[in-house]
């Protein structure tokens, strides 16, 4: 086992410092999704500390996917716009962590728990609490389901500020199973989103990210892409998009959300809302 420990000031430098870590002293493990002839992953256990997660430029231009797919996913973690896609019994999603988080589901309670809005309360409460958490995992389900939540827990606790320095609300992140090249960094957008959002309902600045993995791993069937994608980083200086050049094509994904004919009518009102916080107009 390996472990590697990034700190770095912004969210790309801090991405594609841990991925190239993971490449270069990963140790290498057989996965549950390995196909013949696939090598075996790399594999480090890994702390990544952002110390300025709002700084700009703040996008990778690298990672797997493209803006509008961030936007979408964005919107999964953050509103829940695919929530109803939940249909484990059909062979559909198994759960969504925007469910897990804003409507907790406990045997024999009645009513989900929206634990965002437990944290903010406890955090209004008691701003430097050490209890204000919000859990994914589900033992009395978790442990035998064909695809188990990979977040685990977000722990959230405002640092309090001396002198001209404001408050700020910081965010640890624990992940049990991180795809570190197809995965991390649009988790690591989509979290830090949800850190901005408690901060603003708590009148006070997003301040550092701590994201913790048990295992960040490179798959061995990507090898070739990964290849390709440090190809990229050694040849290109401009690495990095600002949020306002992604700004239109973040709307192009809203607009992708809003033709979608079974987006339920609550989710659409605030992807609407959403558009019009990007400064476009329009959608279906």
């Amino acid at each position: 086992m390996k472990s590697i420990h990034v700190e770095a000031r912004t969210l790309p430098e801090a991405w594609e410092t841990a991925v190239r870590r993971c490449w270069q002293e990963g140790a290498r493990f057989r996965t549950q999704y390995d196909k013949p002839g696939d090598p075996p992953s790399r594999d480090v256990a890994c702390l990544i500390h952002v110390k300025e997660p709002f700084a700009e430029p703040r996008i990778h231009k690298g990672f797997p996917g493209g803006l509008d797919d961030l936007e979408v996913y964005r919107a999964e973690v953050l509103y829940g716009v695919h929530d109803h896609w939940i249909a484990p019994e059909e062979g559909k999603w198994e759960y969504t962590y925007h469910e897990r988080l804003f409507a907790y589901k406990v045997p024999g309670l009645k009513k989900p728990i929206d634990q965002v809005a437990e944290v903010v309360k406890m955090l209004r409460r008691t701003p430097y609490t050490r209890r204000a958490q919000a859990v994914t995992w589900q033992a009395w389900n978790d442990l035998g389901v064909r695809d188990p939540a990979c977040l685990q827990r977000m722990w959230l606790r405002v640092e309090q500020g001396e002198g001209p320095r404001a408050d700020r609300l910081n965010l640890v992140v624990h992940v049990r199973s991180n795809d570190a090249f197809k995965a991390a960094f649009m988790n690591m957008f989509a979290f830090t989103e949800l850190q901005r959002q408690v901060a603003a309902k708590l009148g006070v600045a997003p301040g550092e990210y701590l994201h913790i993995a048990d295992s960040f791993h490179i798959y061995g069937s990507y090898f070739a892409e990964f290849e390709g994608f440090l190809g990229m980083i050694e040849r290109r200086p401009d690495r990095c998009f600002t949020g306002e050049f992604a700004r239109p094509v973040f709307a192009d994904g809203v607009r992708r959300l809003l033709a979608e004919k079974d987006l339920p009518p609550a989710k659409r009102r605030i992807m609407k809302r959403r558009l019009a916080e990007l400064g476009e107009a329009g959608g279906a």
